[in-house]
């Protein structure tokens, strides 16, 4: 049985190719003799002035002639010329309407001379009576008597159905000439009831071509080892070469805004003098994103409804245990001149894993990686590092917040710094950037002070956004990681997207990065030159 079926099977599939190959055949025939017929058409009159008109007389497709008019262009035998009409074409609305007559003729028509009942004529007209109604008050063919509820004719004898009329006219006119068979007023008002709806009609004017001749002789597109072989190259009528055309444009992968800008931004902390430090660790330990910072155990930022705490694997495997322990004895007793929190430092708190809530984690394990060196070498080397990266935060997301963005953070650690050297770092660095008109506000941070915050005047929001927070670090931070007394760092941290908003007019942050971003702006989005 399953021979029977795979024998049947394969005669199908044989047939089928067969008709393919017959219907091919025919095409090609058919293309041919109506390339013929066209040359010949061109011999007799020089010009087909409408192509599509030509067609209706000859009972040929139109799409096989304009396939074949392209063709004799592309090879010079014809000139052709692209031309559109505007027409009008019945709705299936108006169709109905020729059949059956308008909606207010058929109502009227309902109307005996003595009157009757609107609930009588609604239930007797059905689906027109409604516009039927309105349509022969409009035009005082009938009126109502609102005690009764009767409807009486206004006219006498017969009524011309003037939109059917009207219709009639336009479906008997020529196809490629029928927006003249009414006066545009009336055309106006069948627009209006959906009747007519304009149809742009295409065609071609064709003319004789510089290489024109009743004979057709295709060209050959390709030069052989075969033709050159011999002296067959002569007997070929080779297609002429456009050296000066373009190629096609190739659909291939775009940068995202923020990554052009990302690497703007990239190139101007380089020219700085900043190094890149590695961001590519999104998933991160409670110990190193909070505790190494010196921000407590109990702060609101640790708490679920501000972080993204990570379910499986809940907890890191290692951290550096002497470093631990004196982070533990700082947040517990203080020290380095401080008094610490005085509470009951948790080290399954410290554990937890999370999606980083900023880049500074990376900045802490560089930092710490500095104090070891020096503890190692007895030498302090003075170092500026930067990051760009994503970082996450359970943010309730509006015009200017996101629950992931992308954290631009730069420090400097060297001795004797203050806080005019971020002043003036930062002022550097947004003048690069475009952003000029800067304000710096107080602010308190864990792991810094003093602390600012930076606010930049957006144009189009006309007020002032907070682009980014700077401070120089607290002496419970750097002195556990083992560096020397007289180093200060300073640093400065922003978001990769605001500044891009303010420099591209951009008033809601989800245009830019989120589901409200229009991916065609991917392609045609310009790099914007920050220097």
């Amino acid at each position: 049985r399953s021979g029977v079926f795979s024998g049947l099977f394969h005669l199908c599939g044989q047939s089928c190719a067969f008709l393919q190959q017959d219907r091919d055949t025919m095409s090609e025939a058919a293309s041919t003799a109506l390339r013929d017929q066209i040359l010949q058409e061109l011999e007799a009159n020089s010009k087909i002035e409408n192509l599509r008109v030509y067609c209706e007389a000859h009972n040929v497709p139109y799409k096989l002639a304009d396939g074949v008019c392209r063709g004799l262009a592309a090879a010079e035998y014809t000139l052709i010329k692209d031309v559109s009409k505007s027409n009008f074409n019945l709705t299936p609305e108006a169709r109905d309407y020729l059949q059956n007559g308008s909606p207010e003729f058929r109502f009227l028509a309902a109307v005996p001379p003595e009157g009757k009942l609107l609930k009588d004529l609604q239930q007797e007209c059905g689906s027109f009576a409604r516009l039927g109604m309105a349509k022969c008050m409009m035009r005082r063919w009938i009126k109502q008597d609102k005690a009764t509820g009767t409807i009486t004719r206004l006219v006498e004898g017969d009524v011309k159905d003037e939109v059917v009329e009207q219709l009639r006219a336009i479906d008997a006119a020529p196809a490629d000439n029928n927006t003249a068979a009414v006066p545009a007023k009336i055309a106006k008002d069948l627009k209006k009831r959906k009747l007519i709806k304009d149809v742009k009609v295409t065609s071609l004017v064709v003319k004789k071509g510089p290489r024109f001749s009743t004979t057709f002789k295709k060209q050959v597109a390709d030069l052989t080892k075969d033709m050159l072989d011999g002296d067959a190259w002569k007997n070929f009528d080779f297609r002429p070469a456009n050296l000066k055309t373009f190629g096609a444009d190739l659909n291939g992968g775009f940068l995202h805004p923020l990554m052009k800008v990302r690497a703007e931004f990239r190139k101007i902390l380089l020219g700085m003098g900043f190094e890149e430090m590695p961001t590519n660790q999104f998933v991160e330990s409670s110990f190193w994103n909070f505790d190494s910072l010196f921000q407590p155990q109990s702060h609101p930022a640790r708490d679920a409804h501000d972080t993204f705490f990570i379910k499986e694997p809940a907890e890191t495997l290692s951290v550096p245990e002497d470093y631990l322990q004196v982070v533990k004895r700082t947040h517990e007793e203080g020290g380095f001149g401080s008094l610490g929190y005085n509470y009951k430092w948790k080290r399954s708190e410290a554990m937890k894993n999370l999606l980083r809530t900023h880049t500074t984690a990376i900045s802490a394990k560089m930092l710490y990686k500095l104090g070891k060196e020096f503890k190692e070498t007895g030498k302090f080397t003075p170092k500026k590092y930067f990051s760009i990266d994503r970082v996450f935060r359970n943010e309730t997301m509006d015009a200017t917040h996101l629950a992931e963005f992308h954290q631009v953070e730069f420090f400097v650690a060297d001795t004797n710094l203050t806080l005019g050297h971020l002043i003036s770092l930062l002022e550097t660095f947004f003048h690069k950037i475009g952003i000029t008109n800067l304000r710096f506000k107080p602010a308190y941070n864990p792991y810094t002070e003093p602390s600012m915050e930076i606010f930049g005047f957006h144009p189009d929001l006309n007020s002032w956004t907070e682009i980014g927070n700077s401070g120089m670090f607290r002496p419970e931070m750097l002195r556990p990681m083992g560096l020397p007394e007289d180093v200060q760092v300073i640093a400065g941290g922003l978001s990769l997207e605001r500044p891009t908003m303010i420099k591209y007019r951009i008033d809601n942050i989800r245009e830019l990065f989120g589901h409200k971003i229009d991916l065609k702006k991917t392609k045609t989005s310009q790099l914007s030159r920050f220097f």
